[in-house]
This record gives structure tokens, C-alpha cells and sequence, in this order.
């Protein structure tokens, strides 16, 4: 939730003193949501992460035990949980396959041709009928990296792309 619009390097310099101040969905359920928008001022949009933390916290407690729960749809009922967030959670904090589509993946595959889609959940389809389940986590970090170090949306570095023999828009600046 936090990463939405903030790079996962101020994700990171914020999330050691939210948990160590909320170490578990209870504490976190039962937070003043002023207390955690200041820890999270810096992420942006901090109003509105605050309150769907705390209020994700509360669903956990109340409707889950206290237990993330470990399904695409129990996940996305979650409030503030998507289907990113969610497949992030799947692949990365439960080994069930998921595959997260954000910017990156969506232009990378479209670039590839792997994906035709401008929707993240159409993108999403296209990749999982593409692909073997069990590479759905590794593929969507392969092409999160790629499409923040190489293959970026405005300065795509074409030159010293490793799969530029294989892709069919070598030398795209821009995705269409």
C-alpha cells in the first residue's frame, strides 16, 4: 500500500519505524491514524494510506484472526488491496504464484509482445497464459528491474538491453 507513487527506497526508509511501533495487524488496527500519517508522511498520498492501513489492519483482525489471508479474493476484499498488492503478498510472502503487473511490466510486455493490453488486469491474463505458473513471481521482479534500469518509459537503453536481438520494438523510445 505504501508504494503506491513512492519508490521502494522511501518505502524502506519508512517501514522499520512503522512496525516497530505497530508489530502486528491488532496493534496497527487499533492505531490513531494521525500517528501513522506522520510515520508515513513521506510516502505520499499519506492521508489516505494511513486510513487503509488501519482499516486493512481492523478487516485482518476481525475478518482473518489476525492472519493475512493467503487468497487473491480473500486478499482483494481487503480495503486498500489490490490485485498488485495482493499478488505481491502471494508470491513474495506466501511462495503462491502471482503475477504483479505494475508500469514497468505492463510496457515491458507490451514491448516484448507478449502482452497487448493497456489494463493491468487484461496484462495479467495475457502473462499467465504465456507463461508457466511457477515463473509468475521471478517474471514479474525480472520485469519490474528491467523496466526501471533498461527498458525505461521515456530513455529506453536499447544499446545494452540483454534481450534486444528478441525484441520486436529494438530501439522504441516511447510505448505505443
Amino acid at each position: 500500500m505504501l508504494s503506491a507513487q513512492c519508490t521502494d527506497q522511501r518505502v524502506n526508509l519508512v517501514t522499520p519505524a512503522l512496525f516497530a511501533r505497530f508489530p502486528d495487524p491488532a496493534a496497527l488496527a487499533g492505531a490513531p491514524p494521525a500517528t501513522v500519517e506522520t510515520l508515513i508522511r513521506s510516502t505520499g498520498f499519506f492521508r489516505n494510506k494511513a486510513a487503509n492501513l488501519v482499516a486493512c489492519a481492523r478487516a485482518v483482525v476481525v475478518h482473518q484472526g489476525g492472519e493475512v489471508p493467503r487468497t487473491l479474493r480473500e486478499l482483494v476484499a481487503l480495503p486498500g488491496v489490490g490485485r498488485k498488492t495482493a499478488n505481491v503478498i502471494l508470491g513474495n510472502a506466501f511462495a503462491v504464484p502471482g503475477l504483479v503487473v505494475d508500469t514497468h511490466v505492463g510496457r515491458v510486455a507490451r514491448r516484448l509482445g507478449w502482452a497487448q493490453s493497456h489494463q493491468p488486469e487484461g496484462v495479467e491474463r495475457e502473462l499467465c497464459a504465456l507463461l508457466p505458473r511457477g515463473r509468475w513471481t521471478q517474471t514479474s521482479h525480472v520485469l519490474i528491474w528491467h523496466g526501471r534500469r533498461c527498458c525505461r518509459a521515456q530513455t529506453a537503453c536499447c544499446s545494452v538491453c540483454p534481450v534486444q536481438n528478441r525484441c520486436p520494438r529494438f530501439g522504441v523510445k516511447r510505448s505505443k
